[in-house]
């Protein structure tokens, strides 16, 4: 039977005692992220109409799950793989002033995700975004805004940590930042997961800057649509790249564990230029396209946040299904009930 858990884990708080901490855990991550960044938490779709150019594509190679409405003549919908157009609209719409933003609760379903220790395939993320000056088109702007982002984390580890005494603090006092290109030149031999987990290792919380564009070697450190995040402007030092991942160690894994993927959006010329780059031209003529092109949108930073995954790094839990209720295979269950876990 392949190993769910790690030889020996027990977790650190009981199956009541996880519930009322998962809640601690969401709410203060919350109030603390809403208020270093300035958002207001607004109401979000749960699914979009097809073919819109409004939901996310990820990797621009996982399926959306579709469905059709009976009593609107069978009008075709999807349900959100992230808001990361959606809430640049809403920016728009709803005007918003430079240095504020909104976060929103955002629940998908991506049945082509991975099914595994931190992966499912329902995804429950805190979605936010930011306006932002034109001028702070920056990697500086970048690093400051996760360097808030992670203090917000750091808050919350200790408010954590003081109300479940088991659950104690392990993340660095910073976050380290390394562009991908960089990484690959001092580990030309490591994939680019086995890469993450060395950096992590030995930084604690790192932030990989540039997912998306190829590498020396000609492969990316992983794949982006070219439509939200900005990953092929120039960012200094011949680099390039305004995104990126914030990841950490999970001690309890023994693992590298990504909470978030962010960045500073696409402008009409990195959207035009990425578009370009991709082969996906014709997608200019779509409805949320053609209102960025048409200079409808400010210009914005933001990303998703991992909620289960945060719940797991800090309650100290092996498996994401202690902490979220999906699906789960069958060995899984008979792997928790050997070795007395809780799982949903």
């Amino acid at each position: 039977m392949k190993t769910y858990f790690p030889k020996g884990y027990t977790p650190t708080l009981d199956a009541k005692t996880t519930e009322r901490a998962i809640k601690f855990v969401k709410d203060t991550f919350e109030r603390e992220l809403s208020g270093e960044l300035r958002l207001s938490r607004v109401t979000s779709p749960l699914f979009v109409p097809c073919n819109s150019g409004i939901n996310d594509d990820l990797n621009g190679v996982e399926r959306p799950v579709r469905f059709e409405v009976g009593n609107m003549g069978n009008k075709k919908m999807e349900i959100v793989q992230s808001l990361a157009k959606w809430k640049r609209m809403e920016l728009a719409d709803l005007h918003f002033s430079v240095g504020t933003g909104i976060y929103t609760d955002m629940n998908a379903i991506r049945p082509d995700d991975d099914i595994d220790a931190i992966h499912s395939i329902y995804v429950d993320q805190w979605d936010w975004e930011k306006v932002m000056s034109p001028k702070d088109r920056t990697i500086t702007y970048l690093k400051d805004t996760v360097s808030q982002i992670y203090q917000a984390l750091k808050r919350t580890e200790f408010l954590v940590s003081e109300n479940y005494a088991p659950c104690r603090p392990t993340l660095p006092e910073n976050v380290t930042f390394i562009y991908s290109e960089d990484a690959q030149k001092r580990y030309p031999e490591l994939s680019p997961e086995a890469r993450e987990k060395k950096l992590a290792k030995e930084y604690g919380a790192i932030f990989l800057i540039g997912i998306g564009a190829p590498l020396a070697d000609g492969v990316p450190h992983g794949g982006r649509a070219p439509d939200y995040d900005d990953w092929s402007t120039p960012s200094g030092d011949g680099h390039v790249g305004l995104n990126g991942d914030l990841i950490v160690w999970d001690s309890v894994r023994n693992d590298s564990l990504e909470l978030s993927s962010m960045g500073i959006r696409v402008d009409p010329e990195a959207l035009l230029r990425q578009l370009a780059l991709k082969h996906q031209e014709q997608r200019k003529d779509l409805y949320w396209h053609k209102r960025l092109l048409g200079g409808e949108f400010p210009q914005t930073v933001g990303g998703g946040i991992g909620q289960s995954r945060i719940c797991m790094l800090l309650l100290h839990k092996a498996h994401i299904a202690e902490v979220q209720a999906s699906i789960w295979p069958d060995e899984l269950y008979q792997a928790a009930s050997e070795q007395g876990v809780h799982i949903y």
